[in-house]
């Protein structure tokens, strides 16, 4: 069921969202050759623990894991796509990492993520993430009401090709619930799927993979989802709001 927000829900979605958009930052900015993955995860909790909020991700257990997800940050690195468990992995020079984080304010959620070089990276890595970047834009300018739910998955498709899209995995919608209908899918056709209407607010998401493949596999921690032939992935999101002057994001620091 889709539930469309007043301006006081969105009021409480705007608080949780910055402070997703705030600890993102500060995690970016922490990452350099050298630095654990715990030790990132340990920033994002205490940023999120000083803006008195609520970790969306810690001890988060839907019906198709096999446990609660452990950490407050999914930190995924180079092949993995979504889901990476922080640990004791040491990030080196060349490698990319996707940070995503969620935070609950007043009982309302907020959802981001980015991609992030860590010291010089090559010019493949580059173009990748921005175009994931350009992808997560497309689709962003596409949530107006009236619309459909297609022209936001069809401008997420088009902008990421030559890539892959992860089979399966995309954007949601968000509120009360982490995860809401309805999905918001990484490929469609335009003027197909729901109709949009203002109060709407869903999670955008696209996931780009390096060699066009859109296959993944889930690794034994049974959470990480990481590209089935090794190539590298991006991951950009942000939690954006339908209203009648056109989409607001509410993910920003």
């Amino acid at each position: 069921m889709v539930t469309l927000k007043n301006q006081a829900e969105l009021d409480r979605m705007r608080a949780a969202g910055r402070v997703v958009g705030i600890t993102l930052r500060r995690v970016a900015d922490a990452v350099e050759p050298g630095i654990s993955l715990a030790e990132l995860d340990a920033i994002g909790a205490s940023c999120i623990k000083e803006h008195d909020a609520l970790p969306s991700f810690l001890d988060y257990h839907p019906r198709s894991a096999p446990t609660p997800y452990p950490a407050v940050l999914c930190l995924s690195v180079n092949d993995a796509v979504v889901h990476g468990i922080p640990g004791e992995r040491v990030l080196k020079d060349g490698d990319i990492l996707s940070i995503d984080c969620g935070a609950i304010v007043d009982g309302y959620h907020g959802d981001a993520a980015v991609t992030v070089p860590v010291g010089r990276v090559d010019d493949a890595a580059e173009r990748l993430m921005k175009i994931t970047s350009e992808a997560l834009t497309a689709g962003i300018a596409k949530a107006v009401p009236g619309g459909r739910l297609g022209d936001v998955s069809h401008a997420v498709e088009t902008t990421a090709r030559p890539y892959g899209l992860l089979d399966g995995c995309g954007g949601h919608g968000i509120g009360t619930a982490m995860h809401e209908d309805p999905h918001v899918a990484n490929t469609g056709r335009a003027g197909r799927g729901m109709r949009i209407r203002e109060g709407l607010v869903i999670a955008i998401e696209p996931m780009l993979i390096e060699s066009g493949s859109d296959e993944g596999r889930t690794l034994a921690d049974g959470w990480t989802i990481a590209t089935a032939d090794g190539s590298r992935a991006a991951h950009f999101e942000h939690t954006v709001a339908v209203t009648e002057d056109g989409p607001k994001i509410l993910t920003e620091p």
